[in-house]
């Protein structure tokens, strides 16, 4: 709460040459005020006596219009919702793992027409088909968008996604099938797709051209990182050039498990001094203590470098994927941070707070 306070000072009717020449600075070593009360206080300035009266209001401050540093103009969230979902039919749905890979991750394409208008870093929902047990239509799955505002074909008519099937043995030694996940794997061209959204403001890209974004990814992870980095570096935009560097950590199980790889490397040719991409392939690479090589591994490589990228007011960190990668990331910056006095959690509160730490963990 701000105060307003209006003193009036009363002067004695002398017109002593003291008062004009001699200047004095008075505290109140505690005064306590409340709303509209006069607080009165005889006080002497040199050898005369002054009167200060003040009144004391107080009134609630102007807020201040806090100044998005993501590109958020113009961002719509739930034009689609379940029970009116938006209809689009699948155009492509292809594996982008290698059979040998554990595990099946797929890339699928389907239509908007226009009608679902997204942006990089946000979320669509999938309705899967058929009922649960209880015979009710089963419930959305969301999932972070994989293509720029203008799609896969360019023409701003197109959305995908990258998934992986969920399947796994419960306790009771039976194979488990993620509903929605396996729909989405399994659907063919043609088919039609219920989808709901578009949701999310967390994970939109920074406005400054200029910016430093660190992308740390996890497997489907990488989803919202392709987003970003085909409006970087494989599209023209008439109000939009990337000038900045932006630098991915993937991790992954194999190197059979890598996503996009070529589209990557393509990149890095187009734009070598704009894009760095580092790999961790946990089964396979280990670093010089010989400790699986995780995201959070990878990055304690160039610990020194990433921290003094982080203390830059245009650096931004974007983190999608599985939930405990955020700790280990806490791990390597922590003592870093202290050795120049600084609270790591306090900074990353502060980074949060100021829009350049963004996570989206499951």
């Amino acid at each position: 709460m701000a105060s307003a306070v209006n003193a009036s000072v009363s002067l004695p009717s002398s017109t002593s040459s003291s008062l004009t020449t001699r200047t004095s600075t008075v505290y109140s070593e505690r005064v306590s005020f409340s709303k509209n009360i006069f607080y009165s206080r005889n006080v002497y300035v040199g050898k005369k006596m002054v009167q200060i009266r003040a009144q004391v209001t107080t009134e609630t401050p102007a807020k201040v219009q806090k100044v998005s540093k993501k590109d958020d103009e113009g961002v719509i969230v739930n034009k689609f919702k379940p029970k009116e979902p938006y209809i689009g039919k699948c155009l492509l749905n292809s594996k982008i793992t290698a059979d040998d890979a554990p595990g099946e991750t797929w890339h699928m394409v389907f239509t908007t027409e226009g009608e679902v208008p997204y942006r990089e870093g946000q979320s669509i929902g999938i309705i899967p088909d058929g009922i649960d047990k209880n015979g009710k239509p089963h419930k959305l799955r969301l999932y972070s968008i994989a293509s720029s505002a203008l799609g896969d074909f360019g023409n701003s008519q197109t959305v995908s996604l990258c998934v992986k099937r969920l399947v796994y043995t419960n306790d009771k030694g039976e194979i488990v099938k993620g509903v929605c996940s396996n729909f989405l794997c399994d659907v063919k061209p043609g088919a039609d797709v219920k989808i709901t959204g578009p949701v999310g403001k967390e994970m939109l890209m920074p406005k400054d051209p200029n910016a430093t974004v660190i992308m740390l990814a996890t497997g489907t992870g990488i989803a919202p990182f392709r987003s970003f980095l085909w409006k970087m570096f494989f599209e023209k935009h008439e109000n939009y050039k990337f000038n900045g560097l932006a630098w991915l950590f993937l991790g992954v199980p194999t190197t059979s498990s890598l996503l996009y790889k070529e589209e990557f490397a393509k990149m890095k040719e187009k734009a070598p001094e704009n894009f760095r991409v580092d790999y961790a392939v946990s089964r396979e690479q280990t670093n010089d203590k010989g400790e699986k090589m995780y995201i959070q591994t990878r990055m304690a490589q160039y610990a020194e470098e990433l921290w003094e990228l982080l203390k830059k007011d245009n650096t931004y960190v974007y983190m999608c994927g599985l939930k405990g990668m955020e700790k280990g990331i806490d791990d390597i910056m922590v003592s870093l941070a202290a050795k120049d006095g600084i609270d790591w959690l306090e900074y990353r509160r502060q980074l949060k707070k100021a829009e350049q730490w963004n996570v989206e963990v499951y």
